[in-house]
Order: C-alpha cells, then sequence, then structure tokens
C-alpha cells in the first residue's frame, strides 16, 4: 500500500461528521427489522442484515455500535438503545461455554457501558457499575475456563473446533480476561484453585505469537516475516503442535486477511492494557519488559506486513494466496477494485487492521520510539478508503454501513449478486463495528479527547490497578 504521509486526523473531519450520519441510519434500519428469536444478524444478504448459524459471536457489536454511536454523538437514544438491549440479551453471552467470542461479545456491550461510566459520560450508578463489572468478571473467568494446557506454564483458549484448534483472532477477545483481571477477578478451578485471569491472557498471547504469527526466521518454507496463519492445530494428548490449519483463509500457507487484522488489532490493543500493570505482576512470565518486547515484536511484524502486501489504498482482499488474485497482474500498484470478476475484497479486515495500525502507531509515539508517525499515517490512509466511495453505504435501503465485506469465502456464505462473478456489495456486523471503532478512535485524537481503549478510568493511573 501507498501510505499517506502528509494525511492527519482532522482531514477526516467531514468525512468522520458524514459517516456518523450514515452510522445512525443503519442502526435505526437494523433495529426496525431485527427479530432476536431468529438469532443476531451476522451478514446483509441483497442488502438487508440475516442471521447465519455457526456461532453467536457478532450480537454485542449489534448493540455495541449503538453504545459507539452514542459516545461518538452524545444523542440519548442510542445509549438507551444499547442499555436496554444489554440488559435483556446479552446474559446469556456472559456463560456461554462453547464459543472464544467472549472479548467480541461483552466488552463491547457490558465493557462499554463500564467505561462510559468510568469516564463520566453516563452518571455514576453504584448498582449499575457493579452490575457491569459482575457481568465482566464473570465473562473473563468463563473465556478463561475453555483452557489448553500445553505444558506448565503453556496454554491457550481453544476455539469451538475443540481443545486441538487455536485461532488467530482470540487474540482480541483477551479484552474479556483483562477486564476480569483488572477488577481483581480470578477463575475457581478444581480444589478451589485461583487460576490467575493474567496468566491466562499472557499464556495465550505468548502461544499466538509462537504459533499464529510467523517472523522470517525459517520456521517452514513458507515462513515470511508478518504472514499469519489462521489456525494451529495440537496433539492435546501431549501438548505438541502438529501443523497450521485455516477455516476461514484460502490455505494454511496464504495469509486470511481478517485473521491478519485481528493479530494487527490484539496486540497493540493489549500493550496499551498491560502498561497500566505493575511490573511485579509479571514476576511469573520472566518480567514485564521479556512480555512487551515479545508483543512488540508481533506488532511491528504484522503491521510491516500489510503495509507490503495489501493494494495501493490499504484495503485488501480476503487472502493473501487465493487463487484468483494472479488474474488481476498487479494488484498492489493500484487500488482494491470490488468489483472484479476473480476474488473478493475483504473490507472489514481492512477497517480491523486501520485500528491496529493506529493503535500500534500511538503506542510507539506514547513510549517516544521511531515510526509512530508511519504507523498512524497508514491506518488513516485505509481508513480514508472505507469512508468514501465504494465502501461507505450511501444507499437508505441498504441496512449496511461497510460495504464489500466478507465472512466465509469456503463455505460460499457470501451473497453474489445477480449477472457478478464474486460476491460484494455486502456488509457484515463485525466490520461495521470495528469501523465505528476506528472511527471513534481518531475523532477523540482530531479532538484532543482522551485516547479511547477498552479499559479506560481516568481514576486508575498507570501502574495503579484499583477500582
Amino acid at each position: 500500500m501507498k501510505v499517506n504521509t502528509t494525511l492527519q486526523p482532522a482531514d477526516l473531519r467531514t468525512k468522520i461528521a458524514h459517516f456518523w450520519d450514515r452510522s445512525a441510519a443503519s442502526i435505526h434500519s437494523i433495529e426496525s427489522t431485527y427479530q432476536p428469536a431468529k438469532g443476531a444478524p451476522v451478514f446483509t444478504v441483497d442488502g438487508h442484515y440475516t442471521a447465519q448459524g455457526w456461532t453467536e459471536w457478532t450480537q454485542g457489536f449489534q448493540f455495541g455500535s449503538a453504545l459507539l454511536q452514542f459516545d461518538a454523538t452524545d444523542d440519548p437514544a442510542f445509549l438507551e438503545l444499547g442499555r436496554t438491549r444489554t440488559v435483556t440479551l446479552m446474559a446469556p453471552h456472559l456463560t456461554h461455554m462453547g464459543v472464544h467470542d467472549h472479548g467480541f461479545n461483552n466488552v463491547s456491550t457490558y465493557g462499554a457501558l463500564w467505561r462510559l461510566m468510568n469516564e463520566g459520560r453516563i452518571p455514576e450508578d453504584s448498582w449499575a457499575r457493579r452490575y457491569y463489572e459482575l457481568a465482566l468478571q464473570c465473562s473473563g473467568a468463563v473465556q478463561a475456563a475453555r483452557w489448553t494446557t500445553l505444558g506448565p506454564t503453556q496454554g491457550f483458549i481453544h476455539t469451538f473446533n475443540g481443545a486441538h484448534s487455536l485461532f488467530a483472532d482470540t487474540i482480541r477477545s483477551l479484552r474479556s480476561l483483562a477486564l476480569g483481571h483488572r477488577l481483581g477477578h480470578v477463575l475457581m478451578g478444581e480444589n478451589d484453585t485461583r487460576i490467575s485471569l493474567l496468566d491466562r491472557l499472557i499464556q495465550h498471547a505468548t502461544a499466538t505469537a509462537q504459533y499464529i504469527v510467523y517472523y522470517g526466521e525459517g520456521r517452514d518454507h513458507y515462513d515470511v516475516r508478518g504472514r499469519v496463519v489462521h489456525e494451529a492445530i495440537f496433539n492435546v494428548r501431549d501438548g505438541q503442535y502438529r501443523c497450521p490449519s485455516t477455516q476461514q483463509g484460502y490455505s494454511p500457507f496464504s495469509t486470511w486477511t481478517r485473521g491478519l487484522a485481528w493479530v494487527m488489532c490484539g496486540y497493540p490493543e493489549q500493550l496499551e492494557f498491560l502498561d497500566t500493570l505493575p511490573a511485579d505482576e509479571f514476576a511469573a512470565f520472566g518480567g514485564k519488559d521479556q512480555i512487551l518486547t515479545l508483543m512488540q515484536k508481533v506488532a511491528a511484524a504484522v503491521c510491516d506486513f500489510y503495509i507490503e502486501h495489501m493494494p495501493l489504498d490499504g484495503v485488501p482482499y480476503w487472502d493473501t494466496g487465493a487463487p484468483g488474485l494472479a488474474q488481476l497482474g498487479d494488484y498492489r500498484n493500484r487500488p482494491a477494485d470490488p468489483f472484479n470478476d476473480y476474488e473478493p475484497v475483504d473490507s472489514s479486515a481492512g477497517a480491523i487492521a486501520a485500528q491496529g495500525l493506529l493503535r500500534w502507531g500511538h503506542y510507539l509515539q506514547q513510549h517516544d520510539l521511531p515510526n509512530g508517525a508511519h504507523y498512524i499515517q497508514a491506518g488513516l490512509t485505509v481508513l480514508d478508503a472505507l469512508l468514501d466511495t465504494p465502501y461507505l453505504n450511501e444507499d437508505d435501503q441498504h441496512q449496511g454501513l461497510l460495504l464489500h465485506s466478507i465472512y466465509h469465502r469456503p463455505r460460499g456464505w457470501d451473497y453474489t449478486p445477480p449477472g457478478a462473478a464474486i460476491p460484494h456489495g455486502e456488509s457484515c456486523m463485525w466490520g461495521d463495528y470495528h469501523l465505528r471503532e476506528a472511527v471513534l478512535c481518531v475523532q477523540r485524537l482530531m479532538d484532543d479527547l482522551p485516547y479511547y481503549t477498552f479499559f479506560n478510568d481516568p481514576r486508575n493511573k498507570p501502574g495503579d490497578v484499583s477500582s
């Protein structure tokens, strides 16, 4: 991609104002047709949001989007919508034992309400605060219980595929463990064993760094620095790593770009969180510097890979090894084309990646490390493209916000319009939500407001974890 090295947050002001208007229209449209009994909306089919049974991982994005809309615009109707829907419909997600997605569902809803109260954006209410905190503590413990042990100090949160399966995606659901730990919670195991949520957070992040991300160090024939594999497979009897795999990518030896984006967003976000913890909490893991250095290595590698391998505007195709890309010629040296006849674009991966680039750049700047501005401008470059034609939806008859997203290309779940060769023109809950998050992040930078994190709590200073 070609990074616009002059772009600043304020340059997006007009686009951002228009974006929130379009976002409001989308939320209202979905709410007018949403039927809870049919399941959470997942993606659009011919412009209308529909459910897709696989796992219930998108409900938090639906109601969390209303809370982000309130955060950005101060419109109380969206606060009421997000809060009411969270209270009436999100409780089953707190104790959902079958998914690895607690950070998606519960931090986007209960966590957002807790954060808004911390920031003074909504009135302090001791009972509501305790309700949100108890929900987050529960969610973090349930997430941590979905555990595969690889050794005395090694393990990971396994996916819905089973105990053998580690996904790239789950790195961003570590937000759930982070908040549970911040609130002083632990997972109680057999014989009343107290299991640290921070311990499991760090173990999972370490396993992901080791088995999901490549560093150009000769791990296998396809070891390219910053490449990400969707899934790693283990022998659960002896804890041995067996092979790379994928569920939604083209192959284990290419990079599914949404998996890459999850890693790009997840590690900088965890770096921001871990920065706030005192050094003595890391003694069991070799020290705080060792953990932060590992995560910094991951963030740098994956963000560099994205910048090097995406099309000119930074909007990705769905997989770097998708076979039809060969028919597109020198596709990296021109903007992505969602209307081509060979391979779909996945704008949702771009929205997630944009936030990752912004956070990594901001982290570097906060620590007086080099190249921070470069990554921020890379994130702004992607965002600038997504806030314009043909990605931002301008059609009031279409319920989506961010167009040209892809859910599951190998299974053929995505809608292909009549007369088209590939899917395009549709939206998904995670794409719409993460575009809102990225825009909110930039809006706060633009207006010199408190930097947006999932754990915002002005009562706490770095190193102070009191609540």
